[in-house]
């Protein structure tokens, strides 16, 4: 990113963001997504050295014009300042236009978790995701997450598309050369297809994937997380984003981050969430071979597994094509890391 013009600052709130998708197992929002950072920085369509500004302040709420900005710097001054919030009012509501995609939504919410306080995060992204019934995309995979502090630093860390599945996800399937599951996009006509390559030329499936199966939940998730984006944020919203990967025109997402303090509620937060993911985790698991799971064990189990191998594993497609950014943009691999 500081061979195409970025701050080390910024580039550093970007790289931390990558690294921490990918030491948690989510690769298709890690190193994954760099060459689309660079793209858009290359293009000057996104302004990597802007700073966010604060345009309305008012008691627990704030409105920030992030400037066209990096997403994660602009997601880092929304949530630093929605926690600053949090703890003078017992709530932090921050939203912001003017924004670009921020990486992983649990990043910021998990920001919020670590002072003990409950993190919320939420952005609009390029529509891709067609509503029930609809075989054209509308909406974003809209994320949504939700992280919580237990005792002895245990967390709840909920992050999810309210799509099927992230399309970095297909991309990682196409790269590898492996179908998709059937569920989780649609052809140009509206079928279901399990083919990476058609889904990336159709669209992606509510939660919930079909009607049958309840997708209009999913939809109707999407549509809220819209709500908290673009729409209370006056930024671009539904169909009216730029399309993905389109560099012609400014992205201005629209990104919600909330904070609260659980103490002002009754006593004792931590102590039931502890309890309550104590009993999740020690239930009778239909397979013995598979524990029952809370929101962030997945993640945690692919945190140790990373410590125990000295480092992040990627796929060797991953690593050529990383290889061939660093080549075009003249980034020399550091030999030995002190």
């Amino acid at each position: 990113m500081v061979s195409v013009g970025v701050k080390t600052e910024h580039a550093s709130a970007l790289a931390d963001v990558l690294v921490a998708a990918d030491y948690r197992g989510h690769y298709s929002h890690g190193l994954n997504r760099l060459e689309m950072y660079v793209q858009d920085i290359s293009t000057k369509i996104c302004d990597g050295n802007a700073i966010p500004t604060i345009e309305k302040d008012k008691f627990s709420t704030a409105l920030v014009n992030g400037q066209n900005s990096l997403g994660p710097v602009v997601g880092n001054f929304c949530m630093n300042l929605a926690i600053e919030k949090a703890k003078k009012h017992g709530v932090g509501w921050v939203t912001a236009n003017n924004s670009n995609h921020y990486g992983i939504a649990g990043w910021y919410s998990i920001m919020a978790a670590n002072q003990g306080l409950m993190g919320l995060s939420f952005t609009s992204t390029s529509p891709l995701v067609a509503p029930s019934r609809a075989k054209n995309a509308a909406l974003g995979t809209n994320p949504i997450t939700l992280a919580a502090p237990a005792l002895n630093g245990d967390q709840f860390v909920l992050d999810m598309a309210t799509c099927t599945v992230a399309v970095g996800k297909i991309e990682l399937q196409r790269r590898k050369g492996l179908p998709i599951p059937e569920g989780w996009a649609i052809d140009k006509e509206g079928k279901i297809t399990t083919n990476a390559d058609v889904a990336m030329k159709g669209c992606l499936m509510p939660l919930g994937g079909a009607e049958q199966t309840s997708g209009y939940k999913g939809y109707g998730l999407a549509a809220l997380v819209e709500i908290f984006c673009g729409i209370s944020a006056g930024a671009t919203y539904g169909p009216n984003i730029r399309r993905w990967m389109d560099t012609k025109r400014k992205a201005n997402l629209g990104q919600c981050f909330i904070a609260v303090d659980p103490e002002c509620f009754a006593s004792g937060f931590e102590t039931r969430l502890s309890d309550l993911m104590s009993h999740l985790r020690h239930m009778e698991p239909a397979d013995p071979n598979k524990p029952v799971l809370v929101a962030g064990d997945p993640e945690r189990a692919h945190i140790a597994l990373v410590d125990s191998e000295g480092g992040i594993r990627y796929h060797v497609n991953q690593i050529s094509a990383s290889a061939s950014l660093a080549q075009k943009l003249n980034v020399k691999p550091m030999e030995h890391i002190a």
